[in-house]
């Protein structure tokens, strides 16, 4: 097929409700969430060309590198699906912008921004239902981000997705406080006797035009990572101090992100002074960021 690039912008996420019912036969957990896409990027080149094999390369020399990368990973299973008898030679360069084992979905946007990507350059020959398949033993939150929906409410492994408007007039402040969180670690650790609150994310539907109930937002995995780490609470009361309307833990952690409406806030609230005072005390993990429609390839 010749040399062929495509750049791609594999967007950051934050669960705006997830509720855990239940472990299933497969390990996974059956989910209850509402994702939605940001306009925080991680940029991945992929660069096709003679010969065969994979190369992998990161600007971050802590990422796993090789086979055991999400993203080459990604890349293994789409050849293979696409019915290709050797891999192609692919190149595949990540810029790492989106914080890892954070609660944002990083690696899993790598992997599924791949998988769209690839698709695209190779002239689409898997549909969007096979590829949601192909990405689904990736990761749970792996086939959100190989489809375009810039918000979904999703069920079983996050597998089942039902698209929603992306919240509009809105500005997030996400704060990481810079240590790692397991995924594993905190689906062990988590009791679902004390997950029975009786959230419903059916009434969610009513709030397809975009809007949010602030006081209905939940994370089942909150309680279970700032029981650990007391930094959760700090980074909370923090955002709210600040003048956000809502708080909330993203994913299994450990970032934090305060919901800013601009309805809300006439005039649109001092976002300097607010990122000042966050910057002082987490550095240049703190992110001011809108809902995005997706991850875009070009070139």
């Amino acid at each position: 097929m010749g040399n062929r690039k495509i750049r791609l912008y594999a967007p950051a996420k934050i669960n705006l409700f997830l509720r855990v019912l239940g472990r299933r036969p497969d390990g996974y957990h059956d989910l209850e969430t509402w994702m939605q896409k940001l306009d925080l990027y991680d940029t991945i080149l992929l660069e096709t060309g003679s010969g065969t094999g994979i190369e992998f390369s990161c600007d971050d020399p802590e990422l796993p590198m090789g086979r055991d990368n999400l993203a080459v990973k990604a890349a293994v299973a789409f050849f293979s699906a696409a019915g290709l008898e050797k891999v192609p030679k692919l190149k595949i360069y990540l810029e790492k912008n989106i914080p890892v084992a954070a609660g944002l979905g990083g690696g899993s946007s790598d992997a599924g921004t791949v998988l769209r990507g690839l698709n695209k350059l190779f002239d689409q020959p898997l549909s969007e239902r096979e590829l949601v398949q192909l990405a689904r033993p990736l990761g749970a939150d792996v086939p959100f981000f190989a489809v375009e929906h810039g918000a979904v409410i999703a069920h079983g492994v996050g597998d089942i997705m039902y698209p929603v408007n992306s919240l509009k007039d809105v500005t997030f402040v996400l704060v990481n406080p810079g240590f790692l969180v397991s995924t594993r670690w905190v689906f062990e650790n988590l009791s679902l006797t004390s997950t029975t609150k009786n959230y419903k994310l059916s009434c969610f539907q009513k709030h397809k035009a975009g809007s949010l109930p602030l006081d209905e937002m939940h994370n089942d995995l909150e309680v279970v990572t700032s029981a650990r780490y007391p930094e959760i609470a700090d980074m909370k009361r923090l955002l709210l101090e600040s003048g956000a309307s809502g708080t909330l833990m993203s994913g299994s952690g450990a970032t934090v992100f305060g919901v800013f409406p601009d309805a809300e806030n006439p005039g649109k609230p001092d976002f300097n002074s607010i990122m000042d005072l966050l910057c002082r005390k987490f550095g240049d993990r703190v992110f001011a960021v809108r809902a995005s429609a997706g991850a875009w390839p070009s070139g």
